[in-house]
């Protein structure tokens, strides 16, 4: 039985095709499903590109890999590929991901153990230190619109865990006097970890 492909192997052959796209290639993973291997790439924009990754992109890059997958024979066998973009759940943890939300609200959970949820405003300095400026707001009671606090500079360096928050509220039902309904749950403040 030939040796299934590494995500090492994979990457080395498949990397210079999606850069020569202007995308990078964020992972590689490689299984076996019985005597066929899945590819799965995940592509994003670069860290000049501010337009979207849709579809046409995705497919361009499909091809770009799968046409450098064949010529390098590098996947022995029969291989389905999957091409993908990273999606709003990915974790933050590298400068051109902050960059990516700016704008956005995020979470981001440092070293110490203490959590920072705000807007984030800015990422500053070199690539050597960036510093991500994020601005917390915190309610000052329901049906009141949030306030913003002073904004807070952070080192990424300092960051173990940063993710967008999706911002769902506004979406559920509302009641006569146009407040959002909550079920209990939501009111006790409850909240899943992903």
């Amino acid at each position: 039985m030939v040796a299934p492909a590494t995500p090492g192997q994979v990457r080395r052959v498949v990397e210079p095709a999606v850069a020569g796209l202007g995308l990078v290639l964020e992972g590689v993973e490689v299984t076996r499903a019985g005597t066929t291997s899945v590819v799965r790439l995940v592509v994003d924009l670069g860290p000049d590109d501010h337009g979207e990754l849709d579809l046409d992109r995705v497919a361009e890059a499909t091809r770009a890999a799968s046409a450098a997958l064949d010529a390098e024979d590098v996947v022995p066998g029969h291989y389905t590929l999957e091409v993908s973009s990273p999606g709003v759940d990915r974790p933050l943890t590298a400068r051109r991901h902050y960059e990516r939300a700016l704008r956005r609200t995020v979470r981001l959970t440092l070293d110490d153990g203490s959590v920072v949820t705000g807007r984030l405003a800015g990422v500053e300095g070199g690539d050597e230190a960036p510093v991500a400026v994020v601005v917390p707001s915190r309610s000052p009671g329901r049906g009141r619109r949030p306030v913003d606090e002073p904004p807070v500079r952070i080192a990424l360096a300092r960051v173990t865990h940063g993710k967008v928050v999706v911002d769902l509220s506004g979406l559920g039902p509302a009641d006569e006097h146009g407040d959002e309904l909550h079920d209990a749950h939501d009111e006790h403040g409850d909240e899943e970890e992903g």
